[in-house]
């Protein structure tokens, strides 16, 4: 667990609430896991874009099985 004194509060607009719950891989996963994906991926693709790339299509098969399977249950 975190402590509070790590922890701060940021301000988004709806809209970027709204994206960054599209890139959610499971309801629980919280904004700051997607935001640390994301400037994962900006790092590698700054050294190779084509990896990353890679990656985000990785990401996105895994959120459609993920999907998938929540939407069966």
């Amino acid at each position: 667990m975190v402590s509070d004194e790590k922890i701060t509060t940021i301000k988004l607009y709806k809209e970027t609430k709204i994206r960054l719950d599209k890139l959610k891989m499971h309801k629980r996963e919280s904004y700051d896991e997607i935001i640390q994906k994301m400037l994962h991926i900006l790092n590698i693709c700054k050294v190779s874009p084509l990896e990353a790339k890679e990656r985000l299509k990785d990401l996105d098969r895994a959120r459609q099985i993920t999907s998938r399977k929540q939407n069966k249950v």
